[in-house]
């Protein structure tokens, strides 16, 4: 049976409840649109998705792979990232021990002499001359034992945060996944950018060969008086003009290379690469999936709903500021004014139970702006959730539109590379016959030496628009 003390209790505790709850403002959670066209493109429909794919089997370079391998071991960003997640797994066992009692071992000393004009000090004089004793001059406390305290979670608080906390750390292991794929990514564009160089440098002393022949062959036409000195001077700028490019693109081939030894998380050295054959690469023609997919395979977007559930139970959270919270405190040991009187029992064996009630009654601002910001930020992470559904669809759609435009691109450069190739030999020949200007021969190298580097550059953004549908997709992250 319940004494009517308790009953009093209750009914004030309960009392205490309604009163607060009827001080919370009204706010509204926002709900996210999570909602996609069925398709990316009119008329396709595939089912699978080149994002399950993982990076070791996607990239056929292995070059490349092991590249991609050191840079998710030894990345500082990724390492950074891990200690982020480690950090974040220790919040969860702090926010789990905040709901469960505490225990302590204490122990104390300490002394006191009461003055006797005093309250206690009257009281003390008193009892000892009934006892026919002098006045105390001094008097120890001693005590040792354990102690308690709980923090009883009835609104559930302490394991809405703990839930919280689990929340924040999935989010950072998908913080760290998104990280993974751009670093993927980057390995990759970087490594492609590296090939095309080595390319355009190959190239360039290509044309540059070609234009020496040609240097002696407009020599040898101005001995026999067939042509001018300007020629000569004008084949010998062009060479000097190509030469000196070659030591820029020997400049952004280093810098290319020291920008993958950063992602690799180590200091400047020579790339190992397979430039060769890098015009016969055929981009892959990767499965897109359905839009609905990226909601699972985007670890950015799955980074975004985990911080959107963290924000709906920090609402309940702070409203749960409003409640009264009930707490018990315990302690057993041993108290006594001496040593030796110390471990004595029953004598100096104290105990100690306690219960409180506390609750926010005046001036409740600073929990009410917490309740109205964690409402806020629900909202914030809500549309922060949509916004990432978002930008990946647009990502997909624009990578599947510029695979289509660079493949019809590539093929027209083809053919003017071709032509171009045929009309250098053409020119030769009506130049050393007199039939056409030195610059005609000039400007169709010229020509030839730009439409191959555009076919070289054009071959690369292929390869990347291919590496950023992979990425776009979700793909990169898993191994």
């Amino acid at each position: 049976m319940l004494t009517n003390k308790t009953h009093i209790l209750l009914v004030t505790a309960l009392a205490m409840a309604v009163l607060q709850a009827c001080g919370i403002p009204d706010m509204t959670k926002k709900t996210a649109d999570t909602q996609l066209p069925e398709q990316f493109k009119p008329g396709v429909n595939e089912q699978t998705s080149a994002a399950s794919v993982k990076w070791q089997d996607f990239f056929d370079d292995p070059q490349l792979r092991s590249l991609i391998d050191t840079a998710v071991a030894n990345n500082k960003e990724i390492n950074i990232m891990a200690q982020r997640i480690s950090i974040a797994e220790n919040e969860i066992q702090a926010r789990k021990g905040e709901y469960m009692p505490f225990v302590k071992l204490g122990a104390s000393a300490g002394g006191e002499k009461t003055a006797q004009y005093t309250r206690n000090g009257a009281v003390e004089d008193n009892l000892n001359i009934a006892k026919g004793q002098p006045f105390p001059a001094f008097l120890g406390d001693y005590q040792f034992g354990l102690f308690s305290t709980w923090e009883i979670d009835i609104w559930k608080k302490l394991r809405n945060a703990t839930q919280v906390a689990v929340y924040d750390y999935m989010a950072s292991g998908e913080g760290r996944n998104f990280l993974v794929t751009n670093l993927v990514a980057e390995v990759a564009h970087a490594y492609y950018e590296l090939i095309a160089l080595d390319n355009q440098l190959e190239n360039l002393r290509q044309n540059i060969a070609i234009q020496q022949n040609g240097l002696q062959v407009v020599r040898q036409l101005q001995t026999f008086a067939r042509t001018t000195t300007l020629a000569v001077k004008r084949y010998e700028a062009e060479v000097a003009k190509n030469q000196a490019r070659q030591y820029e693109i020997e400049q952004q081939i280093t810098v290319v290379e020291n920008r993958i030894n950063t992602l690799l998380g180590r200091t400047p050295q020579p790339i190992a690469r397979a430039s060769s054959g890098f015009m016969d690469i055929k981009p892959k023609a990767l499965s897109v999936g359905l839009p609905s997919e990226l909601l699972q395979n985007r670890p950015d977007i799955r980074k975004a709903e985990l911080e959107l559930k963290a924000a709906d139970l920090n609402i309940d959270v702070a409203r749960a500021n409003f409640y009264p919270s009930f707490g018990i405190k315990a302690g057993i040991g041993f108290q006594a004014f001496a040593l030796k009187y110390l471990i004595n029992t029953p004598e100096s064996l104290a105990a100690m139970v306690a219960g409180e009630l506390v609750a926010p009654l005046v001036n409740k601002n600073a929990i009410t702006a917490e309740y109205k910001s964690a409402n806020a930020k629900q909202v914030q992470a809500a549309y922060e959730y949509e916004q990432s559904i978002i930008t990946a669809y647009a990502e997909v759609a624009n990578q599947i539109s510029n695979i289509d435009n660079l493949d019809k691109n590539y093929q027209l450069k083809r053919q003017q590379v071709d032509s171009l190739v045929k009309s250098i030999e053409v020119a030769n020949q009506l130049f050393i016959s007199a039939r056409a200007d030195y610059l005609e021969v000039l400007l169709t190298q010229r020509d030839a030496l730009e439409a191959k580097k555009e076919l070289i550059e054009t071959k690369q953004k292929q390869i990347s628009a291919m590496v950023d549908l992979y990425k776009a997709l979700g793909g990169g992250w898993q191994s």
